[in-house]
């Protein structure tokens, strides 16, 4: 699997962006997938995942109820919706894919990892 994280920019305290994660190489659907982001000198921090078919997901407390992950797999795409953005969220997104069809927080059981796309959110 080849992933391609896009959708960064820079945006006001409040705004929105729509970060998409396009999947090549093999057959996405089967796998989980998540969106992490990292800052620098911190350890990359789980966002969100969601399963291989959409029923299960999950968000890290920070972002609940501002941010949306979903997923296309008739075009082998996820979504990361982020409304309300605030400084804090500012960070290099990233997108994987899990071993699993399944996914959590541990960023050791996603496999494939996208290229990360540059969020800034300025006050």
């Amino acid at each position: 699997v080849q992933l391609q994280a896009s959708g960064g920019g820079l945006v006001q305290t409040g705004g929105s962006l729509r970060l998409s994660c396009a999947a090549s190489g093999r057959a996405f659907r089967n796998n989980g997938m998540g969106w992490f982001r990292q800052t620098p000198g911190k350890d990359r921090e789980f966002v969100a995942g969601i399963n291989w078919n959409g029923g299960n997901i999950h968000y890290v407390d920070s972002v609940k109820g501002r941010f949306t992950i979903s997923r296309d797999n008739a075009r082998d795409t996820v979504y990361l919706q982020m409304n309300s953005l605030k400084p804090e969220d500012t960070a290099v997104y990233y997108c994987a894919a899990s071993r699993s069809p399944y996914t959590n927080r541990d960023s050791s059981t996603y496999r494939y990892w996208g290229q990360g796309t540059l969020v800034t959110v300025s006050s």
